[in-house]
């Protein structure tokens, strides 16, 4: 790993990275790699968990065309200093912001969007001009097996480099140094990412997950709502770090909800969804285990229906489930929807507020008082209300977790920025020597006065020219006066 990451480094030094046309034409690459091989990408993720070539589409190639769009049409904006504004003390001084690369960063991509979820890092630290070693997740096999062959074929192969295998290989690379890091997983092997990066005090980027909770209000359209939720929870057979994790609800309800779920399984996976094109299969046997596992001890309300040797779980919805049960002391990310019923909003609310800050939280209700409280009294990455998981898509938001569910944001230009290091500029020229007096002994009431002002007054980074044209009219009045005394 040593060679591997001193390679990339080297790479780095060289400089060509920060050419902003040499990003382009990088990202130029990264885009053609995704448009001319979605067949070969489609079918790894067809072998790995069952995908269709909609749902690759859908979820996998959309996004990162779009960002990686995205981030060419708006890099020379986005690489440009940053005018911020000044005080008076230098208002004739260029002061700015410059966004300049990190260095090499280390990119450990997740298993269940294995293209979207490794290449939208990737998106970013090329905009930003950093190097980057990419380690796919061994879980999708497939996929990391065409990442690391389609890569270098595409990609400036000494800049960008892809490290493929297991748990050793991971730990092997986080024992090297790298300019950053960012992980998208579980938050048990985030805080071992974490943990290495204190030896190099590298600052990291954690793109976890949590149980999402989703309020459904008795007042609202709970049709559109259960459609939706169904939706989002079961894409993917349930293996989306912002499904819907558990549902809360009034128990008047209760029954409603199962009942249109139900038929809105039926609308989209027909009878039997394990005969559905489009409908996934978990990653591997071990999941399998661990899903089916959690499910002990509760009541079934639908589904439950498996099959291990195809790591198929029939989507399940579970009711009257309890706060200490098995299932909600760990995220799902299966197939199966629990449902909790509380007593009101408050008891949702405070429901919500025992567990980790969520990565996302959902709100169903057509109450404006309702949908207020609901984003005033509880704290998530990101909120969609009305609708599940569709935050995502948007690039101008930022996406990222808060306190166990992940630090950092990314998407479109928030990628750009995070894998950004952001460098204070100062330029001052050696003219009005004057104007620094009041910072230099032998020190006075008088200067430490002037001192506070110059540093209190706030201007704008267009201002200079206006006090300039202040203290030349001053001057020239100054001037003025002094030829009409000497005259009279």
């Amino acid at each position: 790993m040593d060679k591997v990451v001193n390679g990339v480094r080297e790479a780095f030094q060289s400089g060509r990275s920060r050419s902003l046309q040499y990003r382009k034409q990088q990202l130029r690459a990264l885009y053609k790699l995704i448009t001319e091989r979605q067949a070969d990408i489609a079918d790894a993720l067809k072998q790995d968990i069952n995908r269709s070539m909609f749902d690759s589409t859908l979820f996998e190639f959309i996004g990162l065309e779009n960002d990686i769009k995205l981030a060419e049409s708006h890099l020379d904006d986005w690489a440009a200093p940053q005018p911020v504004r000044k005080n008076l003390g230098n208002a004739f001084d260029d002061v700015y912001i410059k966004p300049e690369p990190f260095g090499v960063v280390l990119i450990i991509g997740a298993w269940n969007y294995p293209w979207a979820l490794t290449l939208q890092p990737l998106v970013g630290a090329i905009a930003a001009g950093n190097a980057a070693v990419v380690k796919p997740s061994e879980l999708s096999e497939h996929s990391a097996r065409l990442m690391n062959e389609l890569l270098p074929q595409y990609l400036d192969k000494e800049m960008y480099r892809v490290v493929t295998g297991g748990a050793p290989e991971t730990q092997e690379l986080l024992k090297e140094r790298f300019d950053h890091i960012f992980y998208t997983g579980n938050s048990t092997v985030g805080k071992l990412v974490m943990e290495a990066a204190t030896r190099h005090l590298t600052p990291v980027i954690l793109e976890l997950g949590g149980k999402s909770p989703c309020y459904i209000d008795k007042n609202c359209d709970i049709a559109v709502a259960c459609r939706r939720i169904t939706w989002g929870k079961f894409m993917n057979s349930g293996q989306s770090c912002i499904a819907p994790d558990y549902i809360l609800c009034e128990p008047s309800i209760q029954d409603r909800i199962i009942e249109e779920i139900r038929n809105t399984l039926r609308e989209f996976y027909r009878e039997d969804a394990k005969n559905s094109p489009d409908y996934c299969r978990i990653i591997n046997t071990h999941h399998f285990d661990r899903v089916m596992a959690l499910m002990e001890g509760c009541t079934i309300a639908f589904g439950g229906e498996n099959d291990r040797s195809q790591c198929y779980i029939a989507p399940t919805v579970l009711r009257d489930v309890l706060p200490h049960y098995r299932i909600m002391q760990e995220e799902i990310f299966g197939p199966v929807l629990p449902i909790i019923t509380v007593n009101d909003l408050s008891e949702a609310i405070n429901f919500i507020n025992k567990k980790e800050k969520p990565l996302a939280l959902y709100v169903f209700s057509s109450d404006k008082k309702v949908i207020k409280r609901m984003l005033t009294e509880t704290s998530s990455g990101g909120v969609a209300v009305n609708d599940v998981m569709i935050h995502y898509t948007v690039n101008s938001l930022p996406f990222g977790g808060v306190g166990n569910s992940g630090m950092g944001r990314y998407h479109g230009r928030h990628t750009f920025d995070q894998l950004s290091h952001h460098r204070a500029c100062v330029i001052k020229s050696f003219a009005l020597e004057g104007f620094n007096d009041a910072r230099y002994p032998p020190l006075t009431a008088a200067r430490l006065g002037r001192a506070k002002l110059a540093l209190q007054n706030r201007l704008c980074s267009c201002s200079a020219m206006c006090v300039w044209a202040v203290i030349s009219t001053m001057v020239a009045i100054g001037l003025l006066v002094a030829l009409l005394v000497v005259l009279l």
